[in-house]
């Protein structure tokens, strides 16, 4: 639990926020005459409603910067972002995405940043197996969103646990009039990958209330490995297995006529398997792709429907919300490798009508390696709907104040179905010949239509209906949020008036993750698994908090020489959690600009991450792990207290507990910035922004491993509280799940620079954005309880990637009706690590094109070209099977596509 002194909270709770401003860089380059009657509106990352000039580390995009590309995902837009790092997206069977999009602002997990709708909670994404512990972007319909601010600034303050390395703040529609379709349709230059898009939005104003509608539907179609020359063939080898069958049993030994070499024998495609005669000796083309018909982008469907209504009262206006969204996704996997294995009680009999060779097949010598096709390719294919209902009143009192408290319930729940695994209980029962004779009771209902399974030719039909099993997992995580804020003004100082934002928030997390119950039996024919799919245990688990805030503004210097305006913000938040306990996070800044058009900031800010449902309570499993308890020999160590002298470890196995673990506490964090904005007098309508960050996380949650923490515990007394131990000295259990252990620091600077020019052959925006990773260190703790640090800038591994430089350019130019844009994205270079050898990851820069004309009717037409020049990524041998790190970059290589939107 995470204490601050006296002084700290006390100042906290008087004083404390950041420096914040404009919502977009062309609302910087405004006129001084437009920023005097500028509208007075909320800024994510404060409460206190101010004019929008005031500046600050947001970036805001609007609707024509979020559909400069022809995205249909709102999460594949804000992941261009150069200060956005490695996150999950549509890209296929290798990846863990699962069909979701992820925000990784700062490169410090998804976990890690805060994803706003209308500056509210939206709730966390479900999982494939098991919970999600982010927003999953694509239960967001891009056809609501109006505009979108991202905050590169710690927020705990303000809106509470997550907000470590910044908050996405998007916002909808807050009233519409009129009908606007959206058709869209796109496909790679390879002729895979088509894209198709319908979005609807219906508003009317009925007296003095509006009430609006938006429906969407799209459906993206997948690439596979095969279509791209990169994916083709793994570069890390292809597999020993083959469909045909290899064996490795030294009892073949003279029932063959040849040596049964130690890599097997197999059989040639095509040929009799019943013919002894068939099988050779394996050799060393005898390989397969197993990854041939996997995904490099994955296929995905999603239907969404939101409606609105905004009705004034008396005292207040009301808004109700709801939205439903539906997303149906698969990944596409090899078919099952056998689990043939005679250490895990599989047995062949001799047996004609199941073994031509005349021997039983048995015993830990005998293995069975093949990828058993006709049972078909394993697809996992996930069901999601998200439904949301919210109410909101907001009103006015006094000369300045104004209110607000809004009420949400959300819900996320997801269907995965597993086609195409094996039954192998059936499986071990059919090789057997039905025969279950020796088999343990219990097995009459695989005896009931057994079919004798021969795997050393093709499966029949028969066959395969038997071994068959599809799973199904079911989770969901729900959200109840409740909040109320108001704000104002408290007194006047000759700088200017002091404003004040305070409020409440209640929140309830819930998850619970239902496992296929036939997956977790135990088996009862072999001694391996019931099923092909990988055991785990279904949980639930929920926790709920109260929170307070208060923010401030105080003005203390204004209209002098030199000093333009000097602005101190502070704001503080107190939480208390029904998991950990309390904690208090403050944060404050300053703003100051010594002349017109030049400001600069500071902030220093503190935060948490709450521990996750996930890491709180995933599954558990009780299993048993063999370690050496450094306290039966050595008692007297700092973490053995109450472990008697005379305590001898009897069994080296000892019971442990994996999964979940809810004695986490939270993450903490310090996040020091500071920077300027300069709008130059002599350059009109041009602006320049620069901040530099050090973000420093302390306790992060790791796994960390049995005997690393019986180490950790005995010789330096830290995390002993994980294991539980009898009167004896005896451990009863250990919990080996996540643990707060690491520290990270990430520190960089971002530059964002926009000009509009109007000349005679028509209007220009342009903008730059580069953020420069300075550091990216990672220290780990080891078992002694010493620490290593790690500085991953410049480096790319399994699905992450650390460059120093990100950049985007964009170029947009209008002139009566047609309209034309180009942009460019850069990653930088990396080096990655592989078999012990440092191998350079070149850089590479994605160019965009498109160009639009407008029919003056409400018909809009528009023509683009994504990465015209056809690049690939780079090649990565440390992303194993799929040759490129799928989180960084995307294999799509040139993208057409064709928008209409008429407007009425």
């Amino acid at each position: 639990m995470k204490t601050h002194s006296h002084t700290l909270s006390v100042i906290a709770l008087a004083v404390l926020s950041s420096c914040y401003g404009t919502a977009a860089l062309a609302q910087e380059a405004e006129t001084q005459e437009v920023k005097d009657n500028a509208e007075v509106i909320s800024i994510t990352g404060s409460r206190i409603k101010r004019q929008t000039e005031t500046p600050s580390p947001v970036q805001g995009f609007d609707f024509d910067d979020l559909n400069q590309n022809g995205s249909i995902s709102l999460g594949d837009v804000l992941q261009e972002l150069p200060s956005v790092g490695s996150s999950l997206n549509g890209n296929g069977s290798a990846g863990t995405s699962h069909g979701s999009s992820s925000i990784n602002l700062r490169n410090l997990g998804d976990n890690r940043s805060l994803v706003l709708v209308n500056g509210h909670r939206w709730v966390n994404g479900a999982g494939t197996r098991g919970f999600r512990d982010f927003v999953d972007m694509n239960t967001i319909p891009q056809a609501i969103v109006k505009r979108v601010e991202v905050l590169q600034d710690g927020a705990t303050a303000i809106y509470g646990a997550d907000a470590i390395a910044g908050v996405v703040n998007i916002y909808t529609y807050s009233d519409f009039v009129g009908t606007s379709i959206k058709g869209y349709y796109g496909q790679s230059s390879e002729g895979d990958k088509e894209t198709a898009n319908v979005d609807v939005l219906w508003g009317r104003d009925v007296g003095d209330s509006n009430f609006m509608v938006a429906a969407s539907y799209s459906d993206q179609k997948p690439i596979f490995t095969q279509d791209r020359e990169l994916t083709a063939v793994p570069l890390n080898g292809l597999s020993t297995g083959s469909p045909e069958g290899l064996f490795r049993e030294s009892s073949l030994a003279g029932v063959v006529d040849f040596t049964v070499p130690s890599g097997g024998i197999t059989r040639d495609p095509g040929s009799n398997g019943s013919d002894i005669d068939s099988w050779r000796a394996v050799d060393s083309d005898d390989k397969y792709n197993r990854y041939t018909d996997n995904y490099v982008v994955g296929p995905s469907e999603r239907f969404s429907l939101y409606a609105q209504g905004v009705v004034p009262l008396d005292f207040a206006t009301l808004k109700i919300e709801a939205l439903y969204n539906k997303r149906i996704s698969d990944q596409q996997f090899s078919a099952t490798l056998s689990a043939i294995q005679g250490s895990r009680g599989f047995v062949i009999p001799n047996n004609s009508v199941v073994n031509p060779f005349g021997v039983e097949f048995s015993g830990s010598d005998f293995r069975h390696t093949s990828f058993i096709n006709e049972n078909g390719l394993r697809v996992n294919e996930q069901t999601v709907e998200t439904t949301r209902l919210g109410i909101g009143l907001d009103g006015d009192f006094g000369n300045d104040w104004s209110w607000d408290g809004f009420l949400s319930w959300a819900q996320n729940e997801g269907e995965f179905v597993s086609t195409n695994q094996m039954d192998l209980d059936k499986l071990a029962l059919g090789l057997r010949a039905c025969d279950a004779t020796g088999v343990a009771a219990g097995v009459s209902d695989l005896l009931a239509g057994c079919v004798p399974v021969n795997i050393f030719n093709p499966l029949t039909s028969d066959m395969v209906d038997y071994i068959n099993y599809t799973a199904r997992d079911k989770n969901k995580a729900q959200q109840l949020d409740f909040t109320f804020n108001v704000t104002g003004t408290l007194f006047e100082l000759p700088a200017g008036d002091v404003a004040v934002a305070a409020g409440i928030e209640y929140r309830k997390e819930k998850g619970l993750d239902v496992s296929d119950n036939y997956v977790n039996a135990d088996p009862r024919v072999n001694n391996y698994q019931t099923t092909s799919s990988a055991p785990r245990l279904g949980t639930k688990g929920e926790y709920d908090l109260s929170e307070a805030y208060v923010e401030f503004s105080i003005p203390l210097l204004a209209d002098l020489t030199m000093v333009k305006n000097l602005e101190l913000s502070l704001a503080s938040r107190y939480s208390d959690y029904s998991t950990f306990g309390s904690t208090t996070n403050s944060k404050a800044g300053l703003v100051y600009s010594p002349i017109d058009g030049l400001s600069f900031r500071a902030t220093w800010a503190e935060g948490f991450r709450a521990p996750s449902i996930l890491e709180l309570f995933e599954g558990q499993r009780a299993t048993f792990i063999a370690v050496a308890d450094p306290c039966a020999t050595h008692s007297q160590l700092a973490g053995c207290a109450g472990v008697p002298a005379g305590y001898v470890q009897e069994n080296s196995n000892i019971p442990i507990t994996t999964g979940g673990n809810i004695l986490l506490q939270p993450e903490t964090s310090e996040n020091v910035s500071y920077g300027f904005v300069y709008l130059p007098e002599f350059l009109n309508n041009f602006s320049i922004t620069a901040d530099w960050y050090d973000i420093e996380i302390n306790d992060t949650i790791s796994v960390f491993g049995a005997q690393n923490i019986l180490d950790l515990c005995a010789y330096k007394n830290k995390n002993c509280g994980v294991i539980t131990r009898s009167a004896s000295g005896e451990i009863l259990d250990l919990v080996d799940g996540p643990v707060n252990l690491n520290r990270s620091t990430v520190a960089g600077m971002d530059v964002v620079m926009h000009y509009s020019i109007a000349s005679d052959i028509g209007k220009w925006d342009l903008s730059a954005n580069f953020s420069k990773l300075r550091e990216f260190s990672e220290v780990s703790t080891l078992s002694d309880g010493s620490t290593q640090a790690v500085d991953k800038v410049g480096t790319a591994a399994s699905r992450e990637s650390y460059p120093e430089w990100r950049s985007t350019f964009s170029a947009r130019w209008k002139r009566d009706q047609w309209s034309a844009a180009y942009s460019a994205r850069f990653i930088g270079e990396t080096t990655e690590t592989y078999n012990n050898e440092a191998l350079p990851i070149d850089s590479i820069t994605y160019h965009n094109v498109s160009v639009a004309y407008d029919f003056n009717n409400g018909l809009k037409t528009k023509v683009g070209v994504n990465n015209l020049t056809d690049k690939q990524p780079p090649v990565s041998l440390t992303n194993t099977n799929i040759n490129f790190d799928q989180n960084t970059y995307n294999a799509i290589g040139r993208f057409m596509y064709v928008q209409l939107n008429y407007d009425f």
